[in-house]
């Protein structure tokens, strides 16, 4: 077992008060999780400070502190103070787990959009590659072909390197790992060594946490001043933070695009109803690829993907057949298929940008109207949502506003704040819900805070040749609701109503019927 003396090395300026020589079990940054021997670290987070927490900590077993100011512990406990909690935390909890980044080649991928989709693309094409590959990140903690959830993208620094230890047991080749920017601004990965990084874009998000765009920016920039010199950096090329990425970068940088002239670029690109087609020209050649994703957003997720590894010596070939089998993720433009004459689509679109993706990727395919079902978070950035009631009213045909998770929030008062952006107080929609009034009528609108009536209406309205998108929670099983995680996946609600409609019952929660009918 190692000892608090040996941890402490990763922390050569700390100021100590007390024993060494203590063996320590385990290391926590929540006082409930301590356990008899374990070191407790006092972080101070957004609605509690862990020092007030250090007498419970040590009650549960802890027989040394790290703290930010000298507190009261008991005789024979260790205090540790240091000028950074959380800086602490990831370098004791990367020492505690023996480093284990460092046994496989770690590719982080940020950006506000694509993050999953391109971890999942490059696990696609390592594996066809022979690598044994683990992804970490919005849909849990993937290690071969085994899943297991995470309640964030990126977790804090003792449970990843808890995750990465398991993966370097486990004999891992790469490991593909969502950084949200979060983590880059609470020191989550500090520590971990990076041997490569993509940039996917950068658009509004996360403004209550960031305050301000460039904060936020920044926060995505400290990931590519992590990667190895030797290692490589895929940047955007077409995203206006490209330069600010690649300044930052002590990497040598691949590019990637379709409208500049990247190193790695698409020519030709058809969009259809089946995904698309391109060609990728690299810098060791061109590379014919069709996608059986849909949407311009994807090709640039593919073509991330193709920049990622391309000072790997993939061959192209194989390149080409891991992004042709690739059938995509769970709740990211992923089809309910019941037999129904129209297109229902699920997808994680929850910012502004991610929003008008999967709308203008919807309205490529669609033979008839698009109508689309959504809300924002609650406690998250409310800036953003006004901006994607706008998004919604303008390229969908039927919008209905319902709640996403509202957490404490009010969803009522989410969903006004939605409206502000399609509202003008001098017209009026007629026939409509009195929450609606005063809308422009690009789109019909509704409110409707229940989500599983929102869906319901939403598939009750649909004709043959229509597109239901239905966005914002994607791959989740549940709605928080007051600090409670409710049983709920909009998927499944989705089938659920399809079956109905198909055996001619009704949902029997949408309240006015359907425009047409069973089938």
């Amino acid at each position: 077992m190692i000892t608090l003396g040996e941890l402490l090395r990763s922390l050569p300026s700390a100021r100590v008060l007390g024993p060494t020589a203590t063996p320590i079990a385990d290391i926590a940054y929540h006082s409930k999780a301590v356990r008899s021997g374990g070191l407790f670290v006092a972080v101070r987070g957004l609605q509690h400070d862990g020092h007030t927490f250090v007498a419970e900590a040590i009650a549960r077993g802890a027989v040394a502190v790290v703290v930010e100011r000298p507190v009261e512990v008991s005789v024979g406990v260790t205090q540790v103070i240091v000028s950074d909690s959380r800086v602490a935390l990831a370098s004791l909890s990367c020492a505690f787990f023996g480093e284990p980044s460092r046994a496989f080649s770690l590719i982080g991928i940020t950006g506000t959009n694509g993050k999953g989709t391109t971890a999942y693309l490059l696990d696609a094409v390592l594996a066809r590659a022979g690598r044994r590959t683990g992804v970490v990140g919005t849909l849990g903690v993937k290690v071969g072909t085994q899943t297991t959830p995470l309640d964030r993208t990126t977790p804090e620094a003792p449970d990843l390197q808890r995750i990465l230890r398991r993966m370097a047991d486990h004999q891992l080749d790469n490991v593909l790992m969502e950084v949200a920017s979060h983590a880059l601004a609470l020191h989550r990965v500090d520590g971990c060594r990076f041997r490569g990084a993509v940039f996917t874009n950068l658009t509004q998000d996360h403004l209550d946490f960031h305050k301000t765009l460039e904060a936020y920016r920044d926060a995505k920039r400290t990931l590519f001043e992590m990667v190895d010199p030797d290692g490589n950096a895929a940047i955007n090329a077409d995203d206006p933070s490209a330069s600010l990425m690649a300044a930052a970068s002590r990497a040598p940088v691949v590019t990637y695009g379709i409208t500049s002239r990247a190193d790695v670029r698409a020519e030709g690109l058809r969009l259809h109803l089946d995904g698309s087609e391109f060609t990728a020209v690299t810098p060791r050649g061109r590379l014919p690829v069709r996608l059986r994703l849909h949407g311009r957003f994807n090709v640039y997720n593919a073509l991330a993907a193709i920049a990622a590894v391309d000072a790997q010596q993939i061959p192209l070939e194989l390149i080409g057949q891991a992004l042709a089998e690739f059938a995509g993720v769970p709740g990211r433009f992923e089809a309910v298929l019941e037999g129904q004459p129209f297109a229902v689509i699920v997808d994680y679109a929850h910012t502004p940008d991610g929003l008008e993706n999967v709308l203008q990727a919807a309205r490529g395919f669609s033979t008839g109207r698009t109508l689309v079902v959504f809300g924002c978070g609650g406690d998250r950035d409310r800036t953003k949502r006004p901006v994607m009631g706008k998004i919604a009213a303008q390229l969908g045909d039927v919008a209905i506003v319902t709640s996403d998770n509202p957490r404490s929030e009010q969803p009522t008062a989410i969903i006004e704040e939605i409206l502000t952006g399609i509202r003008d107080p001098g017209s009026e929609i007629r026939d409509q819900p009195s929450q609606a009034r005063g809308l422009r009528p690009q789109a019909r609108i509704e409110v409707e805070p229940d989500r599983r009536k929102a869906i319901s209406r939403a598939i009750e309205l649909a004709r043959p040749g229509d597109v239901v998108l239905i966005a914002g929670k994607g791959h989740e099983p549940y709605q928080e609701i007051k600090g409670v995680k409710h049983p709920f996946d909009d998927r499944e609600v989705a089938r659920e109503v399809l079956r109905q409609l198909r055996r001619g019952q009704g949902s029997g929660v949408g309240g006015q019927g359907s425009e047409q009918g069973s089938w």
